[in-house]
């Protein structure tokens, strides 16, 4: 069965930086648009960061970029996120998303599988 489990979640100071990565099996891994979502307390999970099949596209949340990347390596069936800057209001779980379109729609309805999540927290 498909499996996406995300990890490098933790608690963080304002400013500081974290790498989450999620490691996917029992899927075609370049099939699959990668991407992150993050939900936080009382809100409604919200996209966050995304890449293409091969790599070569990258969209980012307004609220993320320029601080955040994300990335992939189709050779460790692993995609990543690199956050920089981190602020209290990124306070969050994080949810790796996999989607069989060739641009993602940044909506979670459309994800076709979902990690476990991992929390990020960032202290004031």
């Amino acid at each position: 069965q498909v499996q996406l489990v995300e990890s490098g979640g933790g608690l963080v100071q304002t400013g500081g930086s974290l790498r989450l990565s999620c490691a996917a099996s029992g899927l075609t891994f370049s099939g699959y648009t990668m991407g992150w979502f993050r939900q936080a307390p009382g809100k409604e999970r919200e996209f966050v960061a995304a890449i293409s099949r091969s790599g070569g596209s990258t969209y980012h949340a307004d609220s993320v970029k320029g601080r955040f990347t994300v990335s992939r390596d189709n050779a460790k069936s692993t995609v990543y996120l690199q956050m920089n800057s981190l602020k209290p209001d990124d306070t969050a779980v994080y949810y790796c998303a996999a989607e069989l379109r060739g641009t993602p729609t940044r909506v979670a309805g459309s994800v076709n599988y979902w990690g476990q999540g991992t929390q990020v927290t960032v202290s004031s």
